[in-house]
């Protein structure tokens, strides 16, 4: 006997789709709350998009010609010669004319009588000088004198035969001795035998001079008569032409007369 075999067939559950079903109208519905739907938010309005800027197309590369250093040639150019400036040759300046020439005697107040050797040009302390440069033989010295000079510091010429003859006759006067301590008649001898005036040196003569039977003279008042007698004697020597012993001798001479 033949039994047949029902074979059972799974049930499966087909769960609805509720969005696919529609719900009948007629569906009962379950009791309970309903949930609530949320809503929506609501969809921002998208800004405007921003107009973009335009696409600036690059120019095509150019290829760059390869660099060759050309060197500029080199032009010598001479520059513009400019006239030389004349030479302005300067005339020879005269030379002055001064009271004193080389070979002259003059006579140099704190040194006496000397002789101008010649005029000479020194530079002296960044300036240029002119001087007279004179010769004192008895003393064996040069003395250099500015020319401008010359006469602010008493140099003159040998004085005149009646100066001469004046200061020989101041020998044969008298004596004059003033009464005042030696020291300061020794300074008044002095100046009278350095102011250079011939009269002057003759009363210095005069005055320290000592005749046979007068007092003999101090060492002072010897070396001041021996000073002032050379003084006297190489002026005199100069003016006539004579040496200086012989011109000695006749100062001497009116200093005798003049004792007798």
């Amino acid at each position: 006997m033949t039994t047949a075999v029902k074979k059972k067939v799974p049930a499966v559950a087909l769960k609805a789709n509720p969005a696919k079903v529609a719900p009948s109208k007629f569906a009962p519905v379950k009791a309970g709350a309903a949930k609530p739907v949320p809503a929506k938010a609501p969809i921002p309005a998208k800004a405007p998009m921003a107009a973009k800027a335009p696409v600036t197309v690059k120019a095509p590369v150019v290829a760059k010609a390869p660099m060759v250093a050309v060197k500029a040639p080199v032009v010598a150019v001479k520059a513009p010669v400019v006239a030389k400036a004349p030479v302005v040759v300067k005339a020879p300046v005269p030379a002055r004319k001064h009271e004193f020439k080389g070979g002259d005697f003059v006579v140099y107040p704190t040194h006496g009588v000397g002789r101008i050797q010649k005029v000479d040009e020194q530079e002296v302390a960044g300036l240029r000088l002119e001087l007279f440069v004179i010769a004192f033989e008895k003393d064996k010295m040069i003395l250099r004198v500015p020319t401008a000079k010359a006469k602010a510091v008493g140099m003159r010429k040998l004085s005149s035969p009646d100066v001469v003859t004046t200061a020989l006759n101041t020998l044969k006067g008298r004596a004059r001795i003033k009464r005042t301590m030696w020291s300061r008649r020794a300074q008044e001898y002095e100046a009278k035998i350095n102011s250079g005036d011939l009269v002057s040196i003759a009363e210095v003569v005069r005055d320290l001079h000592r005749a046979g039977g007068q007092p003999e003279q101090s060492y002072s008042e010897r070396q001041l008569y021996e000073a002032a007698l050379a003084r006297m004697a190489r002026e005199v020597a100069a003016i006539e032409r004579i040496d200086e012993p012989t011109a000695v001798k006749r100062v001497e001479s009116a200093l005798v007369k003049k004792a007798a």
